[in-house]
């Protein structure tokens, strides 16, 4: 039987390492500590182990090429922790390092917000007026490649780390938008890209107080308060499509705003201390009906929030269903350098559904149209919102 080299060795304990992460093993691990799993498991992860290290043997000794075993360690850890979740990264040490130096505030971006689907990078939602908009990336767009790079072989954590960059700088992608058979290739110039404002309308005659806050920062939930406040009595449309938030206790807040008493969501993992948020009577803010709109574009804190209005019956949800993202990551260094993100909790909703893994599927569902890259109107106005406005129309 052919040697197994050093690099071989280095390779199938750091897979290790990740195997018994990945899998909640307890196995005291170092510097990881875990503990307390139970002897099948433990037995049926040492023998996933044996089986890994038996087809890198075989890879090494057998394939038709000598193969690249630092390619093939990072292909498989990408591999591995992919199948958890799309939060759930694994880095080698070079990129690990980069993550580590690089800026945290005023970055210039493309604005939009990137997730993984289907093992690629996908776009969730877009910043109207920001350069990505501007060269018509839309909700759903696969970034099948950026410079090069097939987005397939990365990390999102990488991902995200090479949308970023300096104001002016520019970007090469390759996209393949639902519409089109063929993928385009993109050039966008990177722009210190600001939050949209929020938007607020009234319609039938000053009855109902529409609001979309395009996201869901703790400034601009204080800002729907206000404008909650200063409207007393108006029915309430919240427009949450296309809105993104990376804080899901914002969610909650707003969530608040609605409803006076009851669970509006709960954070558990295996080994995280299962977390129960409630409504505060002092925080809530009208009685008065409610709607909300979603798409696919709904990511994170607007999910929590309408997961919560439907699940406790507060309001209608009007659309499609949103994007899935509501999850706690944890940074566990491996010996190599590298390092994992790994999920360790989720946020599900008052029934109990975790928002990452079902998303939200509305009470009244109405398809978006297909974006083709055309801004007009569609014939018969925006549907979504005509439901919403028809459902609130008919409640007292």
């Amino acid at each position: 039987m052919v040697c197994v080299s050093r690099i071989f060795q280095r390779f199938v304990f750091v897979l290790s390492v990740t195997i018994f992460v990945a899998l909640g093993v307890g196995i005291a691990l170092g510097q990881f500590g875990w503990f307390g799993v139970h002897a099948d498991d433990q037995d049926g992860a040492y023998r996933q182990m044996h089986v890994y290290a038996e087809v890198l043997q075989k890879i090494q000794s057998d394939y038709v090429t000598e193969p690249n075993i630092n390619d093939v360690t990072t292909g498989a850890l990408h591999g591995l922790l992919e199948s958890l979740d799309a939060d759930s990264s694994y880095l080698t040490p070079a990129e690990y390092q980069v993550y580590k130096q690089r800026p945290t505030g005023g970055v210039a971006q493309e604005g939009m917000t990137v997730s993984k689907r289907f093992g690629y990078a996908t776009v969730v939602n877009v910043v109207p007026g920001s350069p990505a908009d501007q060269n018509h990336i839309a909700d759903g767009d696969v970034i099948e490649a950026i410079g090069g790079k097939s987005t397939h072989d990365l990390s999102l954590a990488v991902i995200r780390m090479m949308l970023e960059g300096k104001a002016g700088s520019t970007v090469d992608f390759t996209v393949i938008r639902p519409t089109k058979p063929d993928p385009d290739k993109v050039t966008l110039t990177r722009a210190l890209v600001a939050p949209p404002a929020l938007s607020e309308q009234q319609y039938e005659n000053s009855t109902i107080l529409y609001l979309k806050p395009g996201v869901l920062t703790a400034d601009r939930v204080d800002q729907i308060a206000d404008q909650i406040k200063a409207a007393k009595g108006h029915k309430i449309l919240l427009d949450l499509r296309d809105c993104t938030g990376d804080d899901p206790q914002q969610g909650v807040r707003l969530a608040n705003f609605f409803i006076k008493q009851g669970t509006l969501a709960t954070l558990q993992g295996q080994q995280f201390p299962e977390q129960t948020f409630s409504a505060d009577p002092a925080k809530w803010l009208t009685d008065a009906p409610v709607a909300v709109i979603v798409n696919r574009g709904t990511y994170g804190a607007g999910e929590l929030a309408a997961a919560a209005i439907e699940d406790l019956k507060r309001g209608d949800v009007v659309g499609e269903r949103t994007f899935g993202e509501g999850s706690v990551q944890k940074t566990l260094d491996l010996p190599d350098g590298g390092a994992l993100f790994l999920t360790v909790a989720k946020y599900q909703s008052p029934d109990g559904k975790k928002i990452q893994d079902d998303a939200v599927t509305p009470t009244v569902a109405v398809a978006s149209p297909l974006d083709d890259g055309d801004e007009t109107t569609p014939p018969n106005g925006d549907e979504m919102l005509n439901k919403a406005l028809d459902l609130l129309k008919a409640k007292s």
